[in-house]
Formats: structure tokens, C-alpha cells, sequence
């Protein structure tokens, strides 16, 4: 059966450096009817665990450790049974959110994970958070850009453990480096494409963001 992506928007709140800000999230699920992985398990196990409608869980990938990000990480694990999967860069980040509660493995830029009979290769890219990750899948013309990369140019970079011109980097280097058609899905708001984006990059780094 062919792999697809599957799309699902929960509603939380993110928090960092003393403040607290309503999001809408985006949780993306990449396999078939039998199995998928999750890519950011974000304030709802039980409607993430609704959308899988049964399927397996492979694997519970975090493309950052944002609060936002990994809150329902632990609750989705104990009801599927399946690894959160964290870049280790991001640890401090994590134990912030989930002191008690560990990762259960490692994500490495060159790995890669495999559902469904489709690739998944991570891409470490940071600068939105240390241990910010993307997941290419060309099999689907797809990146899944967590806060990296977004319709209209990078994450955030003004926060704690954030840093403006190694996300502009990771993405020049990493992103920018895929074919333009390539369906650039982000951790929120719309999808864009590669093609779209790389034109804007300059912008960014001329405005100093």
C-alpha cells in the first residue's frame, strides 16, 4: 500500500523564557493504513491516537523539544507503545517539559526511519532549537520542516537556546539543497514548497530577523 501523509491540527499552548502563547499545532503522520509514524505529538494523545485509527506506531518523532512540540509525547508512547524519538541536543529543552520522564532513543542527522515501505531521513538543523531536526521523504516530495521552516521564511530565533544565523544556515545548507517541488509541510500554519521559499531567504537575512 502506498504511504501517504496524513494531517492533524491540536490546540495548546507554548511556553518558554516566562511567557505563554496559544498555538495551533500541526501533527503530521506519515505511513499507510497498516502503520505510521508521528512527527510531533503535540497537546493531545487522544486525538492524535483518534487520527491513527488504529494503526501501528512506529515511532513517535520530536522535530524539536518545544513544550508545544512534546507535550503529548509520553501519553501517546504509554496508549501506542511506540519511542519518542529526540535529537539529544535538545535534552535540556525536553527535561523542561518532562523532568521525569526520558526520551527513548536518539535522532542522528543521516538516520533514517522507515514505515510503510518509505524512507524518512533526518536532517539536523538547528538553529530554532539545538537539536531541531527536519525529516526528508522524497518518496513523497515531502519535507517535514517542525519550526525551521515555514510558509514565509524561518522559525523563531528570539528566544532561549536559539540562534538567527545558524537556522539560516541549516536552511540554506540542508533545505534549500532539495528540489523546488518539494512540499515543505512545517510544524504550523499552511504548506509550502521549497521553490517558493528559497527567494525569500535573502529577505530574511537582509532584515535581520
Amino acid at each position: 500500500m502506498t504511504a501517504r501523509v496524513d494531517h492533524l491540527v491540536t490546540s495548546g499552548t507554548f511556553s518558554l523564557d516566562g511567557g505563554t502563547w496559544e498555538v495551533d499545532n500541526n501533527v503530521w503522520m506519515v505511513g499507510d493504513d497498516e502503520e505510521a509514524i508521528v512527527v510531533d505529538a503535540a497537546h493531545d494523545a487522544d486525538a492524535i491516537v483518534a487520527a491513527l485509527g488504529g494503526r501501528a506506531v512506529r515511532a513517535i518523532v520530536c522535530t524539536h523539544a518545544h513544550n508545544d512540540h512534546i507535550d503529548a509525547a509520553p501519553a501517546l508512547a504509554e496508549a501506542t507503545g511506540a519511542p519518542v524519538l529526540l535529537h539529544p541536543d535538545d535534552l535540556p529543552l525536553w527535561k523542561q517539559t518532562h523532568p521525569g520522564r526520558a526520551p527513548d532513543g536518539e535522532l542522528a542527522d543521516g538516520q533514517t526511519l522507515t514505515v510503510a515501505g518509505t524512507r524518512l531521513t533526518v536532517l539536523h538543523t538547528p538553529g530554532h532549537a539545538p537539536g531541531a531536526v527536519c525529516l526528508h521523504v522524497p518518496e513523497l516530495v515531502t519535507v517535514l520542516t517542525g519550526d525551521t521552516l515555514f510558509q514565509g521564511g524561518p522559525g523563531a530565533t528570539g528566544r532561549s537556546f536559539s540562534d538567527f544565523p545558524t537556522i539560516v544556515d541549516s536552511i540554506r545548507e540542508r533545505l534549500l539543497t532539495l528540489p523546488p517541488e518539494t512540499l515543505v509541510r512545517p510544524g504550523h500554519g499552511e504548506t509550502t514548497t521549497i521553490g517558493v521559499e528559497a527567494p525569500h531567504l535573502q529577505e530574511w537575512i537582509d532584515r535581520g530577523h
